[in-house]
């Protein structure tokens, strides 16, 4: 028998009718000669409910306690699909994280899965089982309930699948499998019919949706392949997986926008060591991510530091920056959360001279102004005005013609 872990989002089991399609998906797979083990979410919004709720009670409260009531949702999604499957004539076998038990350290609300103990599951799958695992939670080695910080079913999926030793890891959620551009925003985007570890890993950073980022860094780490699929489609979706021969022969995979970014300018910084680290330094220890970082050739001694972070930052972000500006009797402080950004992503890009040039004179003709500009061996990304986003990715999907 084949071995397959399944993971189904919380959009897939919002409603009792919803949660019938997907027991009876799963036992359309059993019954295909398959061991099954189903990884399910929290329903829609359940998870945001109790943060909530958590908030309105006890503002600013975290730790163990916090964990064991955010878990909540996903015992809920466990039950009703486990009571489902029975009713359906077939055996199920419900596990909650700590019962698997999946250990993970104690970083509460956003903890690592340090080991997973898979007796029990096979167990249950030599006795013919399908068995059923809540995503997202686990227990750390002094046994109070952690959780694995947002999209962590994802992750459990996939750890699961690695030391079950599955064929496969399906994760599917309300997106038919990774496109070449956003359907939405170009029409003639297509489905990618199979997409390296290191691809999926930007485009997702970039703001592509699918998989969590932290399951594919654990897929590529263990080389567990990913099937990306929707709960609403029989359809075939993307295979992450490692990358080959034929990858490479794509220039541009996939060409992805964010418009969670603003950027924040410093402007008249002394131009000296230590000036950038100062004001970077004191964002990170907030928890605030900076993307992209530009700072201009000096000029009297003075220089402008330019970096953008998530539009929700941006407030707090400010507000630090300010601080540390006026330590360094910088000139001005200009906010700006009216950008975006835009990047293609491709294995292709590695051997091909010229990419990034290309990209900047497609902009150019269509009046698309860059503001800032990043780069890795496999993607270019640019901050332009956010009005533009959507001409600039049809354009450059229609310039690259990704296949």
């Amino acid at each position: 028998m084949a071995r397959v872990v399944q993971k189904y989002g919380g959009t897939a089991v919002t409603t009792p009718e919803q949660i019938k399609k997907v027991a009876q998906r799963i036992i359309d797979s059993y019954n295909d000669n398959n061991d099954v083990v189903v990884v399910i979410s929290a329903k829609a919004g359940e998870t945001n409910r109790l943060i909530e709720m958590a908030h309105e009670t006890c503002p600013g409260q975290e730790g163990c306690e916090y964990d064991l009531l955010i878990s909540a949702g996903e015992q809920v999604s466990v039950g009703l699909l486990a009571l489902c499957i029975t009713s359906m004539g077939y055996t199920a076998r419900p596990y909650l994280g700590w019962q698997v038990p999946i250990i993970t350290d104690s970083c509460h609300s956003k903890a690592s899965i340090e080991t997973i103990d898979p007796t029990k599951i096979n167990r249950d799958l030599k006795l013919g089982a399908i068995v059923i695992v809540a995503g997202f939670q686990g227990i750390d080695r002094d046994g109070s309930i952690t959780t694995l910080g947002r999209g962590g079913g994802d992750a459990s999926a996939v750890a699961l699948a690695h030391v079950l030793e599955a064929e496969q890891c399906e994760i599917y959620s309300d997106v038919d499998g990774i496109f070449s551009a956003d359907p939405d925003i170009c029409s003639n985007a297509h489905k990618i019919e199979k997409i390296s570890y290191d691809e999926m890993l930007e485009l997702a950073s970039q703001g592509a949706r699918g998989v969590q980022i932290r399951a594919i860094e654990y897929a590529k780490k263990h080389n567990v392949t990913i099937h990306v699929r929707s709960s609403f489609s029989t359809a075939s979706g993307t295979l992450v997986t490692r990358e080959d021969s034929t990858m490479e022969g794509v220039l541009v995979t996939g060409i992805v926008s964010d418009k969670n970014e603003a950027k924040i300018a410093v402007l008249g910084i002394p131009d000296k060591p230590g000036t950038a680290a100062k004001i970077l330094t004191a964002l990170a220890d907030t928890d605030i991510s900076v993307d992209m970082i530009v700072q201009n050739v000096s000029q009297a001694g003075l220089a402008d530091l330019t970096f953008s972070v998530s539009k929700s930052d941006l407030d707090k972000a400010t507000l630090i920056t300010e601080k540390i500006a006026t330590e360094l009797q910088a000139r001005e402080v200009i906010a700006d959360k009216n950008i975006s950004k835009v990047s293609i992503v491709g294995l292709g890009m590695r051997n091909h001279a010229g990419v990034a040039a290309r990209m900047f004179t497609v902009l150019a003709y269509n009046n698309i102004n860059i503001q800032m500009i990043s780069t890795s061996e496999i993607k270019v990304s640019v901050a332009i005005h956010e009005d533009y986003t959507e001409l600039a990715v049809r354009v450059l999907h229609e310039a690259f013609r990704t296949s």
